[in-house]
């Protein structure tokens, strides 16, 4: 038997240590629930300003209440209100923008819009999204008319057309019909239309000529009996029917293949399935046109100030550690720094909060005819919800799959990426399933064969819009972490000629110039891996570009 003394010690102690022990739960408990509050605060909300009092002459009244978007923070400090816990629900989002949208207000139609074509907790409603976008359209507004755009150049809510999508692209860009910068890719999709309406054509053709042959012969066979076949009488009245949809069909691609012109038309007005009430912008000087503020220039032409946000997660906690991203930071930092003259922010291996305050921060900095590169090296992640994929980045502090506490949501850099200032924002994130930070299509001008034309007419035409691209290492697949030395595959091509390029490069055409690379290197590995390069509409992206100029020529 123990002594008393000692068994009162014992209790003693271990009463201290369960007391130290509920004190440690106690304030990682409150540490963690100030980090969840610091999160909240950073999310980009669809926020309703209070009213202003405002007096004219001796009356005093209340103007309507203002929709924005900005974050949770900043809305509560400023008397805003919100949807705090269900900002999924695309219900909470339109009573925000709907008065305003009705009033006629042409970027709160283009919200309502874009809340309807993402679904936000449904399923997308593209009718309902064309009806918004052709009312902001209709006023000349340049992201209604891209939106439209992207719409019909997937076939979403309306039958897939190229053309009419660049129609409505070129409506975006304010330009005329006949410009060079449009023409070669307009023609070659009014020509791959033709192609394929008098292919369509072709084969109905045929097939309600196989079909009227099968019915005379069947009706043939028909007169020749004594005796009825119920069969038979099923079978005629269905390839009459067959028939009938095949000849509207036909007559639907013949009249779609007559209205298209037969050579290149000198008009300013856009076809019947483009915008029509907004005006080209008119021949100018060249100064005039390419005057977009003050910053840094090329060739006596004004591009804004450049900055860059470098993110690198290569150490994990309860994830397995990368290779590279640390490397591809480091030598991404001296490049734009060096070669391009970018003012760099870096974060490594960073945990959420430090990622998503980081991306917050940008706001104060970057201004509205800046430059804003982001460029995100680690961790990937996809979860499934409500039949939709959402994409992840995942911080240092990331849980293993499927806890996704801690993960920065696609949906949080869309939303800070449509606040921010800048003109022209790139993001280039090498992660797996990067691709799902947009589901828009890639550029029509995009060819395998680059743009077909000048550099100076691409920055006519581009640097007055807004921008938001996205170039990611893979699409909605894992993607590779080494096979470039001390870089990823991805990142290796796409920082090799960054610092081997000597002159103006386009975004379009930097993307050109490294899928290849990318693809090549992966195959030798017997891997799968193919870049993109896409727009990402949600964030306000207006037909813009986005140029890495070398120091050297500015």
């Amino acid at each position: 038997m123990k002594p008393i003394k000692w068994v009162l010690l014992t209790v003693l102690l271990n009463v201290g240590a369960t007391s130290i022990a509920n004190d440690s739960q106690s304030k990682a408990g409150e540490k963690a629930m100030e980090g969840f509050a610091a999160v909240a605060e950073l999310h980009v909300v669809d926020c309703l300003l209070p009213s202003q009092v405002r007096q004219l002459g001796r009356r005093t009244y209340l103007t309507p209440r203002r929709p924005i978007r900005t974050t949770a923070g900043d809305c509560s400090l400023r008397g805003g209100e919100f949807v705090a816990y269900d900002r999924a629900d695309y219900k909470s989002a339109l009573k925000v923008w709907m008065a305003s949208a009705e009033a006629g207000d042409a970027e709160a139609q283009t919200n309502v819009g874009e809340i309807f074509e993402r679904g936000l907790g449904d399923a997308p409603n593209y009718e309902a999204a064309i009806i918004w976008y052709e009312k902001a359209a209709a006023q000349g507004y340049a992201r209604a008319q891209f939106n439209l755009g992207t719409l019909y150049e997937q076939g979403l809510g309306v039958v897939r057309d190229n053309l009419a999508a660049l129609n409505w692209y070129r409506g975006a860009w304010g330009i005329a019909e006949d410009d060079v910068v449009f023409a070669s890719a307009a023609e070659r999709e009014r020509e791959a239309l033709r192609a394929q309406l008098e292919k369509t054509v072709q084969e109905k053709n045929a097939q309600v000529d196989l079909l009227r042959k099968r019915l005379t012969e069947l009706q043939e066979k028909l007169n020749l009996s004594t005796q009825e076949s119920a069969e038979a009488q099923t079978e005629s009245l269905t390839l009459k029917s067959l028939i009938a949809q095949l000849e509207d069909q036909r007559q639907e691609s013949r009249a779609r293949l007559n209205a298209l012109p037969k050579q290149k038309q000198q008009s300013d007005s856009l076809a019947a399935t483009g915008p029509r009430t907004r005006q080209p912008q008119t021949s100018e000087p060249e100064a005039q046109l390419l005057d977009v503020g003050p910053g840094r220039s090329y060739k006596n032409l004004e591009l804004g100030a450049y900055y860059a946000l470098l993110i690198g997660n290569a150490h994990y906690g309860e994830l397995d550690d990368l290779n590279t991203p640390l490397s591809d930071v480091a030598r991404a930092k001296e490049i734009l720094e060096d070669r391009y003259g970018f003012t760099v922010f870096t974060i490594t291996d960073g945990d959420n909060i430090e990622v998503m305050r980081a991306i917050n921060d940008l706001y104060e900095v970057v201004g509205e005819d800046d430059n804003l590169l982001l460029f995100y090296a680690g961790h990937g992640n996809r979860l499934s919800t409500g039949g939709t994929e959402t994409g992840y980045w995942l911080p240092a502090n990331a849980e293993a799959p499927p806890r996704n506490t801690f993960w920065v949501a696609n949906e949080f850099v869309t939303g800070h990426l449509s606040r921010v200032k800048a003109k022209r924002v790139l993001v280039v994130a090498d992660s797996c399933y990067a691709g799902l930070l947009s589901t828009e299509p890639s550029f029509l001008l995009v060819g395998d064969d680059g743009p077909q034309y000048s550099n100076l007419d691409f920055l006519r035409f581009k640097l007055g819009k807004r921008s938001r691209l996205l170039m990611s290492s893979g699409g909605d697949r894992p993607v590779l972490d080494g096979g470039g030395g001390s870089h990823s595959v991805f990142a290796r091509a796409f920082l090799d000629e960054l610092e081997s390029n000597a002159d103006l490069l386009p975004g379009p055409e930097l993307y050109l110039r490294i899928r290849d690379r990318v693809e090549l290197a992966a195959a030798e590995v017997d891997f799968d891996q193919q870049p993109e390069f896409k727009t990402i509409k949600a964030a306000g992206h207006e037909v813009g570009d986005f140029f890495f100029v070398p120091a050297a020529l500015r």
